[in-house]
């Protein structure tokens, strides 16, 4: 079966927030792109006191500098749209208000017409939970839970109540409404995190890092959905990095998703194989700019149709 292609939007400092995304969004939804993606980082620490997603004395890179705002770079996106989902992979969750983060889901929701997905996760940078303060790092799984609770109660009917450790919501009326209720997926691996979302959650955001790594972790998932008696589907989209170059890297150790675009379509064709049903391509980090981007995204879409992705 064909799987979904979603396309990640630029967010990084080489492109401009007013105009490129309004026109890359654009272009990608007439290539045939079915949604359109963003993902958060809030600052970049300067020196680093901490290692690229906690690892000791990885650096962040460079394209890290900069990143605009995700619901900002949704929005301008969703005005320049009809038919592409708009999705988030992720909004670290705990770095937002519960409730303003809800309301905010619901207002583009609504404004959309139905085409937001909220994907969600914890995160792993001490600096942006330190500059967020909504609470320690240390109660990030805490703080994502209450995100989810708060999202379906404010999204859910009037009156809205809510008693928990951050909002309080006595009795009120939230609106406005989503236009159809927000899948909620969340980036998730390990036993808890996984746990939260079969209980919780409508699907899964992986990371595409190797073709057997992401079989594992998808029948690892439908185990314990099974195990806990799940009975809805998982909703999945995998997330893939990639790092185009015009010539074909000729390495023998070259990573998943790394070198020409032919070289790109076969990881996807691979990845494809293992049954999620939509694959996001983040293609930004690159490209000199949107002209370039926009090239790139529709070559490697146009190959991966071809090939059967």
């Amino acid at each position: 079966m064909t799987v979904r292609l979603g396309l990640s939007l630029p967010q990084m400092r080489q492109y401009s927030l007013g105009t490129d995304v309004p026109d890359v969004a654009r272009a990608a939804e007439q290539v045939g792109y079915e949604s359109l993606w963003v993902f958060e980082r809030a600052l970049f620490p300067e020196p680093a006191t901490q290692g690229l997603y906690g690892m000791e004395g990885v650096p962040w890179p460079d394209n890290y500098r900069g990143v605009a705002d995700p619901l900002v770079t949704l929005t301008l996106a969703a005005a320049a749209t009809e038919r592409a989902r708009l999705g988030s992979s992720v909004l670290v969750a705990p770095l937002h208000n519960p409730f303003q983060l809800a309301k905010s889901l619901a207002s583009l929701d609504a404004a959309s017409g139905g085409r937001v997905v909220a994907g969600l996760g914890t995160g792993w940078s001490l600096d942006e939970y330190a500059a967020a303060g909504v609470r320690p790092f240390e109660d990030r799984g805490k703080v994502l839970d209450e995100v989810i609770d708060v999202c379906r109660a404010v999204w859910g009917p009037d009156p809205v109540r809510y008693d928990g450790r951050i909002t309080k919501i006595a009795s009120a009326v939230v609106g406005p409404k989503p236009a159809r209720p927000i899948p909620i997926m969340l980036g998730a691996h390990g036993r808890k995190a996984l746990r939260r979302l079969v209980d919780h959650a409508d699907g899964w955001l992986p990371v595409g890092m190797g073709v057997e790594q992401l079989a594992a972790q998808w029948q690892e998932l439908q185990d314990l959905a099974a195990e806990r008696g799940r009975k809805e589907r998982i909703q999945t989209v995998v997330r893939v990095n990639a790092v185009y170059t015009p010539k074909a890297y000729d390495g023998s150790d070259r990573s998943p998703f790394q070198g020409s675009a032919d070289q790109i379509v076969e990881d996807l064709v691979a990845h494809a194989a293992v049954g999620l049903e939509e694959i996001l391509i983040d293609l930004q980090s690159t490209p000199r700019d949107a002209r370039e981007l926009k090239d790139v995204a529709t070559e490697v879409y146009e190959k991966a149709r071809a090939a059967g992705v």
